[in-house]
């Protein structure tokens, strides 16, 4: 019960993730929200696998790895980003920006939570405190727990979707539309980047 507390308190609060989501919703729509948050709930699988597993700590025995991955993942950011803002969406009243497969949208939120060190940090950190290690088969443990913190937050980036695609609707009936959300998604994935670059390490 204190688990599930915890996991949905951390999954309501406002972070990298869900302003991912957000972004894609407004700009692409509500399947590009919805197979968004199904990308990074496959990354965060990545992650709860690496913590079971034990790789993530090598984080916290070599800072150069950390520092590797969470830069890799910053400039990644930032050139989708600045992919976005230098796209061609024809004319400046047209009522949609360039519409991206469902598939590079996945594996685009994919890559953006693995290339995010905080979260594996953030794995490492959360899941162990809810084992029970005088039990039996703790690796299970871990990865149920993981699970269970994967489906919360799948659930609420999903819902969040549906709200923000509402939204980026009614934006795209309104002319020039396709201008306001381009720089929208645009700086949102400029911004996380420059946050995972420049956020200390803690």
């Amino acid at each position: 019960a204190l688990f599930m507390f915890a996991t949905i308190t951390l999954n309501l609060t406002p972070g990298p993730d869900l302003l991912y989501v957000i972004a894609q919703s407004i700009g692409q729509g509500r399947w590009a929200g919805i197979v968004s948050s199904l990308g990074i709930a496959s990354g965060c699988l990545v992650h709860t696998f690496a913590v079971t597993f034990g790789i993530t700590g090598l984080f916290l025995i070599v800072p150069s790895a950390y520092d590797v991955v969470r830069y890799a993942g910053a400039a990644y950011l930032v050139y989708m980003g600045i992919k976005v803002l230098t796209s061609s969406s024809g004319l400046p009243a047209s009522p949609e920006i360039k519409r991206r497969t469902r598939r590079s949208i996945y594996w685009q939120g994919v890559i953006t939570n693995i290339l995010n060190p905080k979260v594996a940090l953030f794995f490492l950190a959360f899941l162990p405190q809810f084992v029970d290690r005088n039990a039996t088969s703790v690796p299970l443990q871990m990865l149920f727990l993981g699970l269970m913190f994967i489906l919360s937050g799948t659930i609420v980036c999903i819902a969040v979707a549906l709200l923000a695609s509402g939204a980026g609707d009614w934006v795209r009936t309104r002319a020039g539309a396709s201008g306001i959300l381009k720089w929208v998604s645009g700086c949102v994935f400029i911004g996380l980047g420059l946050r995972l670059a420049f956020l200390e390490r803690k």
